[in-house]
């Protein structure tokens, strides 16, 4: 049951190998609802996580961190669309954390606040700027040096 429970959970995270749904979705749905994706909706999953971690097969997460962290590094290498990049960071951020989890959940907290954090400050600075690719991306500072530095503070 636990495998089962683990193997879900690990799906609506967007955890390698459950993953190929997260960078296409990122990309089809409206900034609004791409910012909740990547953001909110880890909260419920995350927090399932670490209030049954102690009954958790260590061996599986481990490995769905490890390919998550993997993958997600990997995947996001030649992207050109930020919500793409954005949605390949997110597996490998959330792969770091399923790796922490068995350790130290106190750490993984953390870490999903910190990233939180910074994904939603990267989504503020696409929507202000309405940026879809790197090349875009490159004359925010032309734009709103302002918005540009914040976000460059909180990440």
């Amino acid at each position: 049951a636990t495998i089962i429970m683990t193997t879900s959970l690990a799906m609506k995270l967007g955890l390698a190998p459950l993953h190929f749904w997260l960078p296409e979705v990122l990309q089809g749905v409206p900034l609004s609802t791409a910012t909740i994706i990547a953001t909110w909706q880890k909260l419920a999953p995350m927090s399932l996580l670490l209030l049954t971690e102690q009954k958790q097969n260590t061996n599986l997460l481990m490995l769905l961190g490890a390919l998550s962290t993997l993958v997600g590094g990997w995947g996001g290498l030649n992207q050109t669309q930020l919500r793409k990049i954005m949605a390949f960071s997110s597996i490998a951020h959330l792969g770091w954390m399923t790796v922490i989890l068995p350790f130290n959940p106190t750490l993984t907290t953390l870490n999903l606040l910190l990233y939180i954090i910074m994904t939603l400050s990267i989504f503020v600075l696409l929507t202000a700027t309405n940026s879809k690719t790197i090349k875009n991306l490159a004359t925010v500072w032309t734009i709103s040096p302002m918005l540009a530095s914040l976000t460059m503070m909180t990440t």
